[in-house]
């Protein structure tokens, strides 16, 4: 929808889409939905969910196995991401290392976009 012919809208590293996989294969989910949300100290927030069944208006990106797919809304403030799974002595999770995102809070939790960009 947003994105450049021959460019995927988002970009796994190798930790990221193993990760990916293990989740799908636990229990047969076809991926991860990632999108964003009104929330937090800095107004919005990443979301992810299993899919079990894909939406045909989802833009879904493949990587190394992993099959990522960005809700609608999401794909003009995703576009340009590179996801990234960290693993250190108090936490895992996914990274989300995205050039759209103006401020961030302290937490790490929510984060604000270009004002240019409108959520709608």
């Amino acid at each position: 929808m947003f994105g450049i012919p021959g460019k995927q809208a988002v970009t796994l590293t190798p930790k990221a889409s193993a990760q990916i996989c293990k989740l799908m294969a636990r229990e047969g989910h076809a991926g991860l939905r990632i999108g964003v949300k009104k929330g937090g100290c800095a107004g919005m927030e990443y979301t992810m969910e299993y899919v079990t069944d894909p939406d045909p208006h989802d833009e879904t990106v493949e990587q190394d196995g992993a099959r990522v797919m960005i809700a609608p809304m999401a794909q003009m403030f995703l576009f340009g991401t590179e996801i990234d799974y960290e693993v250190s002595l108090l936490e895992a999770g996914f990274k989300f290392n995205n050039p759209n995102v103006t401020e961030a809070c302290g937490c790490g939790e929510s984060i604000k976009f270009n004002e240019n960009i409108d959520a709608g």
